[in-house]
């Protein structure tokens, strides 16, 4: 059985749209509406269209709504998608034919067009290449909310799921910690109904924050480590000068390769702690 889970805060416009062509497109799934506290008309479309609504009595952010959605849905495979009309039914299929190739999780790719802005694309082209180095593998697109995977697996990683923003970072980074299958099938998004709930200025530290968040979730050393060899090299080129000029070792460069072993051995830390957490029972 198929659930596919729309995550909504005040999307009803798009959802009026959204919603019999969806069921047009799929008319045996489970459809669920997440209404993330909405102050709009969307529990009364979903019942219009004969559509399962989840709701709660306030906001609780994105990744709560995904929570919610995946912990409610019957389906083995859960397909989850923005209630912004970016995403076309349509597509569903090809990611679900991807799926059954042997996939464990399948993530609709945009290209650069199919970002909200220069500013958004460029933050994703390096959360892109960032988490391509951490897991060895190529990322084409870590942010996308459109995606398609088996619900058992990944309500093994609901507990890791942040309740705002993010969760496409979380459980793509999780997927590939666990050695799970995930591909990535080109889409073409259309412009969003309405307005975004992201405010680049506000959210700007919540995304850099997500950054280190994707690092120490998935691989700490690799973040660590080279923080480490940086306070190291750092103290090495002070003591070189200060040897030079004065012909002894300053604290300065104590500091720093005191700094230098800090930073390793919380990294070292930090890798048991990673390991611990995607321990499963086997």
């Amino acid at each position: 059985m198929l659930s596919i889970i729309l995550p909504a805060k005040n999307e009803a416009p798009a959802l009026a749209d959204l919603l019999p062509r969806l069921r047009a497109a799929q008319p045996v799934a489970e459809i669920l509406v997440i209404d993330d506290g909405s102050t709009d008309n969307t529990r009364a479309l979903c019942a219009q269209h004969g559509v399962g609504c989840l709701g709660s009595p306030y906001s609780m952010g994105n990744g709560a709504a995904i929570k919610r959605g995946a912990r409610a849905a019957r389906g083995d495979v859960l397909v989850f998608m923005d209630a912004d009309g970016q995403h076309d039914p349509a597509d569903i299929e090809r990611l679900l034919a991807r799926l059954d190739t042997g996939y464990d999780m399948v993530v609709g790719a945009r290209a650069w067009s199919g970002q909200a802005g220069v500013g958004r694309g460029l933050a994703n082209s390096f959360y892109n290449r960032m988490a391509s180095w951490m897991t060895g593998h190529k990322v084409l697109d870590l942010t996308s909310g459109f995606r398609a995977v088996r619900a058992d697996k990944f309500r093994e990683f609901l507990h890791l799921l942040p309740n705002g923003f993010s969760y496409p970072t979380t459980s793509t980074m999780a997927f590939f910690r666990s050695a799970y299958a995930v591909a990535y099938e080109p889409i073409a998004v259309a412009k969003r109904v309405g307005k975004s709930h992201i405010k680049p200025l506000r959210d700007g530290v919540r995304f850099l924050l997500i950054i280190f968040k994707i690092a120490t979730l998935y691989s700490p050393l690799k973040l660590f480590l080279p923080v480490s060899a940086l306070f190291f090299v750092l103290g090495l080129i002070n003591y070189l000068h200060t040897y030079i000029d004065t012909g002894r070792l300053t604290n300065m460069s104590t500091l720093l390769w005191s700094a230098a072993v800090i930073v390793f051995l919380i990294g070292l830390i930090s890798e048991q702690i990673t390991n611990l957490t995607y321990k499963r029972e086997g």
